[in-house]
């Protein structure tokens, strides 16, 4: 996702490090700015957007295809934190959205496999891991998504959760942060002339490069050292393999890496299907870190909520479809076999997932 773009190789680790907080505040600004942006949208412009969002069906594929087309769940979950802070999106249309990013967010690491379609062997090992994180996502909103259209449980427990945070006066914590990072916000809404609309593109602007750069960095930093410890003993267990995998994606912020990081060595043999699949559940908690930084910045109890809300949804995944997790490893593996039979199988299994089936679908339920 993000190999193309590169930092100085030299730059020294505390240029880099001083980089990094330059945009990590850089992305805290960016979230308060798309905050504030939509207060000076006007009521219409609010009404249309939950009227778009309002069936949690068309939220859910708009999340898919959003992080699909940007590769990036934490870009699509942090923009989705921020409306909801702005006002301008409920937790109950948010929720759906940010369950579709978590489908989306497989994308990259899908991609990442067909690197490897030439070499037969190698090609359905590595495809196998890619798509067993589609499949266990796939599987979650099936069983989840319902429950939660429902019985709404998503959102009492991180609203439960997020109640308890701010009764400890854990926002208030936050405040000092959000102390300094308001001197840029209000610079900016300055000279934009409190246009709405500029506040808005410069902020996802802003919150887009952030995310990008952040993951350069963190892999500049940190991904030589990781990739040392990638062996055979670090995924003996299930448990080291999970925490592996949340570990290594709070680092990096970008389950992406993480999951497209172990694809080349399950194709190359060194790890099985079996070893990763707990790491991938890891990296699928590890990414709603994001999005929680970024609904603690906006001092936003319904923020947090949402924040919560994905970080819910992963664990309830992971423990509903535990016992069951021979499903999306066989259908992997299923899927691997008959990628051999044609090369256009896989491509055309990326391009439907992703992208063709939620935009019918988007348009068909709306």
């Amino acid at each position: 996702m993000v190999d193309h773009i590169r930092l100085r190789p030299g730059l020294h680790p505390i240029a880099r490090l001083v980089f990094l907080l330059l945009l990590l505040y850089i992305f805290f600004v960016s979230i308060s700015l798309l905050s504030d942006s939509f207060k000076f949208f006007g009521k219409d412009f609010a009404g249309r957007l939950l009227e778009t969002t309002s069936n949690p069906f068309v939220a859910l594929f708009i999340g898919i295809l959003a992080t699909s087309l940007v590769q990036s769940s934490s870009t699509v979950t942090s923009m989705t934190v921020g409306l909801v802070a702005g006002g301008a999106l409920h937790i109950s249309h948010a929720i759906p959205i940010v369950i579709g990013s978590n489908i989306g967010t497989s994308v990259t690491n899908t991609l990442v496999s067909i690197g490897h379609i030439g070499r037969r062997d190698e090609f359905r090992r590595a495809f196998a891991a890619a798509t067993v994180h589609d499949f266990f996502n796939l599987i979650s909103v099936i069983i989840i998504f319902p429950l939660q259209i429902t019985t709404n449980f998503l959102g009492r427990s991180s609203q439960f959760m997020a109640d308890v945070l701010y009764e400890a006066g854990g926002l208030k914590f936050f405040n000092p942060l959000k102390a300094i990072v308001s001197p840029s916000v209000k610079l900016i809404t300055k000279l934009t002339s409190e246009s709405g609309i500029l506040m808005l593109i410069i902020a996802a602007a802003l919150l887009f490069l952030a995310l990008r750069y952040i993951v350069v960095n963190l892999k500049a930093l940190v991904i030589g050292k990781i990739e040392s410890f990638f062996n055979k003993t670090l995924f003996k267990n299930t448990a080291t393999a999970l925490i592996v995998g949340l570990f290594i994606t709070v680092i990096v912020q970008s389950s992406s890496i993480t999951t497209s990081l172990a694809v080349p060595l399950v194709g190359a043999g060194i790890l099985t299907l079996r070893q990763i699949f707990p790491y991938t559940l890891g990296a699928n908690v590890g990414t709603t870190i994001t999005a929680m930084l970024a609904a603690l910045v906006t001092n936003n109890l319904a923020a947090v909520t949402v924040a919560f809300a994905h970080f819910l949804f992963n664990v309830f995944g992971i423990i509903f479809i535990w016992p069951i997790k021979f499903l999306p490893i066989y259908f992997a593996e299923t899927l691997s076999r008959w990628s051999l039979k044609s090369k256009m199988i896989p491509l055309l299994y990326i391009a439907s997932v992703f992208f063709v089936i939620p935009i019918i679908l988007i348009f068909i339920v709306r």
